[in-house]
């Protein structure tokens, strides 16, 4: 099950939000919005006409991340996060 927006609009525009990616700030038309490899994907035809794809967390078409909204900038990690972190930790220890 996908929280996607409801792409019917034919003229629907998203951002690039992903600050370290080379396409941040800029928008594009949405073409399609998909959940392939495992994830919610958006794809767009970039400025050469190429069919591009990027996860959609990448993105302003993606709904908002219930705990970043709940946490209101309170908290920077979510307890499951930490876990998994400290468990990939223990696997890299000498």
């Amino acid at each position: 099950m996908s929280s996607a927006p409801d792409n019917d609009d034919p003229y629907h525009r998203f951002r690039v939000t992903h600050r370290f990616h080379p396409l941040f700030g800029r928008e594009y038309d949405l073409l399609t919005y998909r959940h392939n490899w495992g994830e919610d994907r958006v794809y767009f035809h970039d400025e050469t006409g190429a069919l591009r794809s990027l996860p959609a967390s990448w993105t302003s078409a993606a709904a908002e991340d219930p705990f970043v909204v709940a946490a209101v900038g309170r908290s920077h990690f979510r307890t499951a996060d930490l876990r998994e972190l400290a468990d990939l930790l223990q696997g890299v220890r000498p």
